[in-house]
């Protein structure tokens, strides 16, 4: 930003508790007003389409994504205008062109329902009708624009027509409104996400989240006290749409993941004993974050320790929950712990803004907040009892979609450690990588393979030659374009099965082969994946009767890693395009094949 007056509203924001609605509401406008002054430019385009009042939340909402660095330029639809805007081709929405649009609905919003008394089939075709109303609004944005969208569910109403019975019949609106939030689970297209009001609204409480005077007085879908709240949600969906989303938990040991301070107590004195009240809630948070590995988290640890009886304790003490194939690097020493996350990133290959530090001590925390502040840290409480409830309200690891690949994740960096001990007994790299006994795949994008695609495209930060980001409506419509190449690369060896790790998107057009996107998972960096990549391209190319390869680099903070990447790989500076400091094109007219014999080509559709 230019203003030095907007950094420091935008600062502020991000130290005042979300709770803090007249503070945050009074920051959000003095940011509008500095933003307005400046003409920011907004990076991505978002529309917020609602049947209510929606003014406070677009303007929260855009103020806590600038304290984001996400400079947003937002389309505030017409109040009740969800029909108006969508069902319209002449709409200002479409003009708009939004990147993402986020349907706020609310339960009066549903004007029929079945008789108390109704049959299950005349509950199913009223149902039917409603979710068809909703596929809809999802098929007419989707054909007139690419755009990813986000649409609440409902929040089930306090009122109750049969009282305690309404959980007793299948027609009572109570369970209609269930039915409904399952069949829009059920038939979301995979460009729509469905964002869980009636989870939050429930947390909250919903004599709280609803109020019913403001919505007499101002048509407020919810309780402004929680505006902040729910604007943290929403922001925390838009970054992951960006590809900006965390993936590493570094967790601490002693009085955060067991009771005691193991170098005191021993191995079996720490407190993990499911009939001591604190040693089962300890034993709780290792099941939770358990968990979370198994979803595709990465689990790292972080501890002033001593590591031979550190390790002891998760091989032996019958109590733990976690094993140590469940952690993928230990930062076990008497190091500084911001020094040692730093490490932990270097070791896995990820960023720093990727991980999330939970640890009990308040001055550890306060370490790692000044010295890496673009790691989130958890403000821990003292009971242990209440460290699921945090890490749970924090939500750190909000993605998209997950995948197959996501739940092999953390055995892939579990298994680097395996082939770090391999590396180190062979003095020649080449021979390691021929010990490693390589195997791909390579496939053309299909059904099957979709969701990954988009997913490695979405969260590939450091392998992305242009960082360039498509939801699946815009890959689908790519698989229509004839001049379009999408294809996809497997990887295994010795140790592990990495799944899709490579994807490309070529545009041969003419005498040219464009590469419009190609990424590579950080997990197999160095290992000569992208020789064979560049292989698959250059028959690609030859096969459409391309006489030259175009590769462009969008430098970013994050893809420095791979600046010299088509140096390397025999491409030449496009002499036009020579100090331009925005994006560098490269060209490469020769075609010579690379001969890499460690890797084995296992299967390739696009065999010539």
């Amino acid at each position: 930003m230019n203003s030095e007056r907007l950094n420091e509203l935008l600062e502020k924001l991000k130290t005042i508790d979300c709770k803090n609605i007249d503070t945050i509401l009074n920051l959000a406008r003095k940011i509008e007003k500095e933003r307005i002054k400046i003409k920011t430019k907004g990076s991505v385009k978002i529309a917020v389409i609602a049947s209510y009042s929606i003014q406070y939340f677009v303007m929260v909402l855009r103020a806590m994504l600038l304290s984001e660095n996400i400079d947003a330029d937002i389309y505030e639809g017409k109040y009740d205008g969800i029909n108006m805007e969508i069902l319209s081709d002449k709409s200002e929405l479409y003009k708009f062109s939004p990147d993402i649009v986020i349907i706020l609905t609310n339960y009066t919003d549903i004007k029929k329902f079945p008789n108390l008394l109704e049959s299950d089939e005349e509950v199913k075709k009223q149902l039917e009708l409603d979710i068809n109303y909703y596929k809809n609004l999802w098929n007419k944005l989707s054909e007139n624009n690419t755009c990813h969208i986000f649409q609440t569910n409902f929040a089930l109403p306090i009122e109750r027509e049969a009282g305690n019975l309404e959980a007793n019949y299948f027609s009572t609106k109570t369970n209609y409104y269930n039915l409904l939030n399952l069949e829009l689970l059920k038939e979301r297209r995979k460009n729509v996400n469905i964002i869980d009001v009636e989870y939050f609204s429930s947390y909250v409480g919903k004599k709280y989240w609803f109020d019913y005077g403001g919505y007499y007085l101002a048509k407020l879908g919810f309780n402004v006290d929680y505006l902040g709240l729910f604007s943290q949600i929403i922001v925390k969906q838009i970054k992951a749409v960006l590809g900006i989303v965390k993936k590493c938990l570094v967790i601490d040991l002693d009085n955060t993941i067991w009771g005691g301070v193991v170098g005191d107590d021993g191995v079996n004195g720490i407190i993990l004993d499911p009939n001591n009240p604190i040693g089962e809630a300890f034993r709780n948070f290792q099941r939770y974050i358990k968990q979370l590995k198994d979803r595709g988290v990465i689990l790292a640890v972080c501890s002033k320790n001593n590591e031979e009886i550190v390790k002891e304790v998760f091989a032996k003490n019958e109590f733990m929950i976690l094993k140590p194939d469940d952690i993928s690097y230990f930062a076990v020493n008497w190091n500084d712990k911001a020094s040692n996350i730093i490490k932990i990133a270097n070791e896995i290959n990820i960023g720093i803004d990727s991980m999330v530090f939970f640890d009990d001590n308040p001055a550890e925390r306060a370490i790692v907040s000044k010295y890496l502040p673009k790691v989130t840290v958890i403000n821990v409480p003292e009971d242990p009892s209440e460290y699921i409830r945090v890490l749970e309200e924090a939500s750190p690891f909000e993605w998209i979609q997950i995948t197959k690949e996501d739940f092999n994740r953390s055995n892939t960096y579990i298994d680097d450690a395996k082939r770090k001990l391999l590396k180190d007994k062979i003095e020649s790299y080449d021979e390691y990588l021929k010990m490693l006994k390589m195997k791909v795949k390579i496939h053309k994008l299909n059904e099957n393979s979709k969701e990954r695609f988009v997913q490695l495209i979405n969260k590939t930060n450091q392998f992305n030659v242009r960082t360039k980001r498509y939801n699946e409506n815009e890959i689908d419509q790519m698989q229509l374009d004839k001049n379009k190449i999408l294809f996809t690369i497997s990887l295994e060896d010795i140790y592990s099965n990495y799944g899709i790790i490579s994807n490309v998107i070529l545009e041969c057009k003419g005498k040219e082969c464009f590469i419009d996107t190609w990424v590579m998972s950080c997990r197999v960096f160095k290992r000569n994946v992208e020789y064979i990549v560049l292989n698959k391209i250059i028959e690609i190319a030859k096969l459409n009767k391309c006489t030259r390869i175009i590769g462009e680099y969008i430098p970013t903070e994050k893809n420095k890693v791979i600046k010299d990447l088509f140096k390397e790989l025999g491409f030449e500076r496009y002499e036009e395009n020579e100090g331009n400091k925005e994006r560098e094109l490269y060209i490469k007219e020769k075609f010579e094949l690379n001969n890499i014999s460690e890797i084995q080509i296992l299967e390739d559709d696009y065999k010539t």
